[in-house]
């Protein structure tokens, strides 16, 4: 699908009232791989109601002057750099490669993985530096020539398409580059990772010139998102305890403000309401109950505006 079907594709979406009405907005997503879930997840907390149907390229939000493109993962920027698209989400991995001075409106906290180096186990390497002169096998061709050009590390760079990781086993490189969650699979293929090139995870990125033209529009979409994506990273803690140990039990709460504290029907008893990080809460509970709350409830936060 080239960028003119997509306009040919929207440019007809919606009756001529609404599009001589208001202008839809256009959010370009990957249609397969791994943000493809996470991606939808997202967009459906936020509130965006509209349909996934396979085969559908694009899908009208319902409540939101905005059309959904599902469309190659590779695809994601060039539609957003030529304005097919206003916004799109991919990986900062292809953004790397890519070269595109495209800014990025919102990290989204999700597809984390990294560009890795890696060699086979009995290979001497040990560091990054020391693949000086190797040849390297990757599907990221771009960001690899460019990182080690701008270390001054001469290498060869070998583009693939796929099977990056079997290329030491069949000769064609002494080590490769390649995108990495958890490094199973460098170690099912007999390869040790060695160092990272770059760290990577979703973005949403915006054409240049609709982010001025677009500004309010793309504005109330990004905080959806974000109040989503803040929500996640936090949690509602409630407990009750005595109004004596507000002090101790405030100290320990790392909240975005100070706490709500709430007087309760027993004499001497307060109820303290308080936001916290997730990654905080199972370390502070057991310091909470030692400090004298009682009956802590943690609930999860649908959409948070900070």
């Amino acid at each position: 699908m080239t960028a003119a079907d997509i306009r040919l594709a929207t440019a007809g979406h919606g009756t001529a009232a609404q599009r001589a009405s208001v202008r839809r907005m256009t959010l370009a997503i990957p249609n397969k791989g791994r943000l493809v879930e996470p991606t939808l997840a997202l967009l459906h907390d936020a509130g965006l109601v509209f349909e996934e149907r396979d085969r559908s390229l694009v899908s009208r939000v319902e409540n939101v002057a905005l059309d959904i493109l599902f469309v190659r993962t590779n695809d994601v920027i060039e539609f957003v750099r030529d304005g097919v698209a206003d916004l799109g989400i991919t990986g900062g991995d292809l953004l790397a490669e890519a070269d595109t001075d495209l800014p990025i409106v919102r990290s989204l906290g999700y597809g984390h993985c990294r560009l890795a180096a890696a060699v086979p186990r009995d290979a001497p390497q040990r560091e990054i530096t020391q693949l000086a002169g190797l040849r390297i096998a990757t599907a990221h061709p771009g960001a690899t020539r460019r990182w080690f050009e701008g270390r001054g590390i001469p290498v060869t760079v070998i583009p693939l398409s796929g099977a990056v990781e079997v290329a030491p086993r069949l000769g064609l490189a002494d080590a490769i580059v390649d995108l990495v969650s958890s490094g199973v699979t460098l170690g099912t293929n007999g390869l040790r990772p060695i160092g990272d090139l770059l760290a990577s995870e979703a973005v949403m990125v915006g054409n240049p010139a609709r982010l001025v033209a677009e500004a309010d529009a793309i504005d109330r979409l990004d905080t959806m998102l974000g109040a989503v994506l803040a929500g996640r990273r936090r949690k509602y803690v409630m407990m009750n305890a005595p109004a004596d140990r507000l002090a101790d039990l405030a100290a320990l709460l790392p909240g975005l403000e100070s706490p709500s504290v709430i007087p309760l029907a027993h004499a001497g008893m307060i109820a303290i309401h308080a936001v916290v990080g997730s990654d905080d809460v199972w370390d502070l509970l057991p310091r909470l109950k030692a400090a004298g709350a009682s009956g802590v409830l943690v609930l999860p936060i649908e959409k948070l505006i900070t």
